[in-house]
């Protein structure tokens, strides 16, 4: 059913849900339009859109090939929306889920894409906050690039930041993507554009391995790998991308590369990936980690499946998302985050066989020896008693007829 958006949209269609509204295929006087219309919540909330209003030139402002450019910004009554360009094609969370990874020549294409798209827009003071393959958006209708991939855009600049108000989440708060944020932020640090590399740094791994490095699980037990954890090499990829991948997922903020250097360095690796197929790595089994996490660090969590959706703002995508984003969480205490040396994570291997090193099977390990000794000591004492009373027997079988009788008490 067609609603107006202020006086110059007309929304048509629901392409698809995200946690922070509804995306419609809308119409405007130049033309389709993709309208992303907030949450009522969030409509009604005169502090958000008065930063809404505030932060209309810097949203305006970004013009770029691989950005997803806002055309406007509607407040009228209820309604608070962006109206964005149309890219007709998918997003890359679709693309995953259809696929589940991506040969490399194609994935580094891809995120240089993005990573041009956020240079222009750390060049203009923008941070996005929020860089996950919901927010990449394919153009279907764009010339195809290197392993066959189309031009990719990032969306929803500066969404994260507008609702991340200071009445809405607290110091201790966090919000944001578990699987996509980086150390600082779960430190309670401000986010500067180095966040945005990690991010880009988690999707590329993604897109290869076809899981994120330390996601999974209970969300709290995610923010804690991303600190103390580190990741292992993927195995059939060239050892130029996977330092180039490891410097962009570095603890440390200063030490990643800029979005500018970061897609300068893929471009000039894509000859050496031509050809090379999709890597065929086992995805991790978070169940245990998620059990252990949850009985030491955090009251236990619902058991869900991992959940995997799409924010889609294209036609022809799928309708609904159901991916956790902008999870409101507390800040882990530095006693939570501190884990010693660094463990590693997520490590390929064959099914069925364990993971040297993770941190997670470490866990699994020691309750491995737990049972291993209760079971023990049960043993010990099952066999002591057995004993005593074989003993016992004996003394009795051994006496002899005087014995007994002597033993017994003497009659008045």
């Amino acid at each position: 059913m067609a609603r107006n958006i202020g006086s110059r949209y007309t929304a048509h269609q629901i392409l698809g849900r995200g946690s922070a509204g509804t995306v419609w295929l809308g119409e405007g006087p130049e033309g389709p339009v993709a309208i992303k219309l907030l949450r009522e919540d969030l409509a009604s909330d005169q502090e958000l859109v008065g930063r809404f209003v505030q932060e209309r030139t810097a949203l305006l402002g970004l013009d770029h090939p691989h950005v997803v450019a806002v055309r406007d910004l509607v407040v009228d009554g209820t309604d608070l929306a962006l109206v964005m360009d149309l890219v007709r094609g998918t997003d890359l969370r679709t693309r995953l889920d259809r696929e589940r990874r991506l040969a490399p020549e194609a994935a580094a294409a891809i995120i240089a894409d993005v990573a041009d798209g956020l240079a222009a827009a750390h060049r203009a003071g923008v941070v996005h906050r929020d860089v996950k393959p919901e927010n990449i958006l394919l153009d279907m209708e764009g010339p195809q690039g290197p392993g066959g991939s189309h031009p990719a855009l990032l969306t929803d600049f500066g969404v994260a930041k507008l609702i991340d108000t200071p009445r809405r989440t607290k110091a201790t708060k966090i919000i944001g993507t578990p699987d996509y944020l980086a150390p600082e932020i779960v430190e309670g640090l401000p986010p500067r554009a180095a966040v945005d590399i990690y991010a880009l740094a988690t999707v590329l791994y993604e897109l290869l391995a076809g899981f994120t490095p330390f996601g999974g699980g209970h969300p709290g037990a995610v923010l804690r790998r991303h600190v103390t954890e580190t990741v292992v090499p993927l195995p059939g990829i060239p050892e130029e991308l996977w330092q180039l991948l490891i410097q962009c997922l570095a603890k440390a903020p200063a030490s990643r590369l800029r979005a500018s250097e970061l897609a300068t360095r893929l471009r000039e690796l894509l000859p050496l990936l031509s050809g090379i197929p999709p890597l065929d790595v086992d995805e991790p089994d978070t169940e245990a980690e998620q059990q252990t996490y949850d009985e030491q660090q955090y009251t236990p969590a619902p058991e869900e499946p991992r959940r995997r959706g799409a924010v889609p703002l294209v036609p022809g995508s799928s309708p609904d998302s159901n991916r956790d984003t902008h999870t409101s969480m507390r800040v882990p205490a530095p006693d939570e985050l501190a884990g010693g040396p660094l463990g590693t994570a997520r490590a390929p291997r064959a099914p069925g066989r364990p993971r040297p090193g993770s941190a997670r099977n470490k866990s699994a390990a020691v309750r491995k020896r737990r049972i291993t000794l209760g079971a023990a000591a049960l043993v010990l004492c099952a066999a002591v008693g057995v004993a005593g009373w074989l003993a016992t027997s004996g003394d009795d079988a051994g006496a002899t007829p005087q014995d007994t009788k002597n033993s017994a008490p003497s009659a008045p």
